[in-house]
């Protein structure tokens, strides 16, 4: 359970993506495309912010881990969301190349939440570049319109991450936070219930 009396300043950050979701989906609402865009610009920097500090003052929990993941996949999802309201024609007509990339994503959900009752918070390499694409992506639409280069790399990346991530569900028995990827991951001992030996 999340407790405002534990956060760290990272936390806050995380916080941050959480609780301006009502705004961004007021604004969008509202039809203000422009401070949409920028409000959604402001909730991607601050996950490089609070990954940032996280690690530079190693202050990472699985608290903190899970409030990420949450905050990521809620600012992710409005993005989203933003991209079907003022880029309607362009999510159309690429609509099945969308839905090949988000089914894996849903399996994986699906699977972490009957395996772990939650969504996983790996962080993976993959994940956090897969991250940087689609924020840029989104991002650019939003202000300039479609560059085809990285919609493709955005879908090819992103199935890719969501495959390990899949693969990574299937060989921890427990939930955990900040696993590298799937190389580390086949060297962590945590992979095995009851055993808190190996930080990974």
């Amino acid at each position: 359970m999340l407790t405002f009396k534990n956060f760290t300043i990272p936390d806050w950050f995380s916080f941050y993506r959480i609780a301006v979701a009502p705004i961004l989906l007021l604004v969008l609402f509202l039809d203000f495309r422009l401070l949409f865009t920028w409000l959604l610009l402001i909730s991607f920097a601050t996950d490089a912010v609070d990954g940032f500090l996280a690690r530079r003052f190693k202050i990472t929990s699985d608290q903190g881990s899970r409030l990420d993941s949450l905050g990521d996949q809620i600012t992710f999802v409005i993005g989203v969301i933003g991209l079907f309201y003022f880029e309607y024609n362009f999510m159309l007509e690429n609509l099945w190349l969308i839905l090949i990339a988000f089914s894996p994503y849903i399996v994986q959900i699906l699977i972490a939440l009957i395996k772990y009752g939650k969504t996983t918070a790996f962080h993976t390499y993959l994940a956090k570049i897969s991250a940087i694409l689609q924020a840029l992506f989104i991002l650019c639409l939003l202000f300039f319109g479609p560059i085809y280069w990285l919609f493709y790399a955005v879908i090819i990346i992103g199935v890719i991450e969501t495959i390990e991530e899949i693969v990574l569900i299937f060989i921890y028995d427990d939930w955990v936070s900040e696993v590298k990827g799937l190389y580390w991951a086949l060297k962590d001992k945590r992979r095995f219930k009851n055993d808190d030996n190996s930080t990974g």
